[in-house]
C-alpha cells in the first residue's frame, strides 16, 4: 500500500513553522469583500462536516469576512463538488473535500467535472484516522485473534461499510486482501445505519473514521482492534496499529481539504493558504486533535495538487482490484 506519510511528506506542515502574515502573499485586490460560501459535500453533523465548520469559523476570523458553510451531500459527494466545479472562480465559493475526490475517478462514469483539472487545490487541512471495529458479540479481544477468527469462518462473517465504492469500503477490502480473509460486503448509505447495524450485530466487523466511532468505543458497545495509521493515536493510546499486529506498511486515513473552482486569481488561492495555514493552528482545531484524534495537516497550493493526483492513481488501482463497477 502506498504509504500515507510518505505521500504528504513533502508538503510543509504547518505547525512546525510560522504563518506568513497575510499580505505577505500578494495582493487580492480587496478580497474578501462579502461573504464566502463553503460546500461540504457531505451531509450536516458528519465527520467531514464537524471539522468543516471548524475550519470555517477560522477562516471568518483571519479573512474578516463570514464563511458560511452549506451543506450539499449525496453520490459520494460528487453532487457538492460538481456544484463547486461549475461555480464562479471568484474565490467566493470554497469546498470543503475529502478523499472522495481522489476516488471519483474511479467510480463514475461521465463525470461533469475533473477532480484536476475542475478545481485548484489551496490547502490540505486534516487527516481522520480509520478504526477496525467489531461486533461485541465476536469471541475476540484482539486483532490477531480476529484474523485468525475469520479466517476459520471460510467467508461467513460481513463486514459493514457507509457506501459502496467510499473510503470505509475500499479499507476493509484492502485489509481482508492484506491479512488473507475473505467476508460478505455490506454497503450502508451513510455511517450512521452502518455503525448502529454493527451495534446490534446484523454486521460483524467496519473499519470506519475514528471521530464518527469514537463514542461508541468509549460506550463499550464495539470492540475497537486498531487504528490505520502507521502511529498510534494520542486519544486511544494502548490501541494498535494494523501496521504494527498484522499487515506491515498498512496505512489509510481519510484526508481533507480546501479547493476552489478552476481559474481563481492566484493572488486570492494564496491569500486563502495562508489563512487555511494560520486557522490550523487555532485552538478548536488543536482540540480536535487532542479530543478526537484528528492529525492536523496543511500544505502549499503545489504540494496539494501533487498529492491529489498520487491519491488518483492508487485510490484507482484499489477500485479495479476490489471490484467494483463504476456507476
Amino acid at each position: 500500500m502506498k504509504n500515507f506519510k510518505s505521500a504528504i511528506g513533502g508538503m510543509s506542515l504547518v505547525l512546525a513553522t510560522a504563518v506568513l502574515p497575510l499580505q505577505a502573499h500578494g495582493q487580492a485586490g480587496d478580497w474578501p469583500n462579502k461573504p464566502i460560501t463553503m460546500v461540504v459535500p457531505f451531509p450536516a453533523g458528519g465527520a467531514t462536516d464537524i471539522v468543516g465548520r471548524i475550519v470555517a469559523k477560522q477562516l471568518s476570523d483571519s479573512l474578516g469576512r463570514p464563511v458560511v458553510v452549506e451543506n450539499r451531500g449525496g453520490a459520494n459527494a460528487t453532487i457538492g463538488m460538481q456544484y463547486v466545479a461549475n461555480a464562479k472562480p471568484d474565490g467566493y465559493t470554497i469546498l470543503y473535500n475529502t478523499s472522495s475526490l481522489s476516488l471519483s475517478p474511479a467510480l463514475y462514469k461521465g463525470l461533469s467535472f475533473d477532480p484536476v483539472k475542475s478545481f485548484d487545490p489551496v490547502s490540505t487541512t486534516a487527516a481522520v484516522p480509520m478504526v477496525l471495529m467489531v461486533n461485541n458479540d465476536l469471541p475476540v479481544k484482539t486483532i490477531q485473534e480476529f484474523v485468525q477468527y475469520a479466517k476459520k469462518q471460510d467467508g461467513r462473517l460481513n463486514y459493514a461499510s457507509s457506501g459502496n465504492g467510499n473510503v470505509t469500503h475500499l479499507a476493509g477490502f484492502l485489509f481482508n486482501r492484506g491479512v488473507g480473509i475473505s467476508a460478505e460486503h455490506v454497503p450502508y448509505k451513510g455511517t450512521a445505519p452502518a455503525l448502529v447495524d454493527l451495534v446490534g450485530g446484523q454486521t460483524h466487523y467496519m473499519i470506519g473514521t475514528l471521530n464518527d466511532a469514537l463514542p461508541l468505543i468509549k460506550a463499550g458497545r464495539v470492540k475497537a482492534l486498531a487504528v490505520t495509521t502507521p502511529a498510534r493515536v494520542g486519544i486511544l493510546p494502548d490501541l494498535p496499529t494494523v501496521s504494527e499486529t498484522v499487515i506491515k506498511g498498512f496505512d489509510l486515513s481519510a484526508w481533507q481539504g480546501v479547493m476552489t473552482p478552476a481559474g481563481v486569481p492566484p493572488a486570492i488561492l494564496d491569500k486563502l493558504n495562508a489563512a487555511v495555514l494560520d486557522a490550523l493552528k487555532s485552538d478548536d482545531m488543536k482540540k480536535q486533535e487532542t479530543e478526537e484524534g484528528t492529525v492536523i495537516m496543511g500544505s502549499s497550493r503545489q504540494d496539494y495538487r501533487k498529492f491529489i493526483r498520487d491519491q488518483i492513481d492508487y485510490w484507482q488501482a484499489a477500485v479495479r482490484e476490489a471490484g467494483v463497477k463504476q456507476g
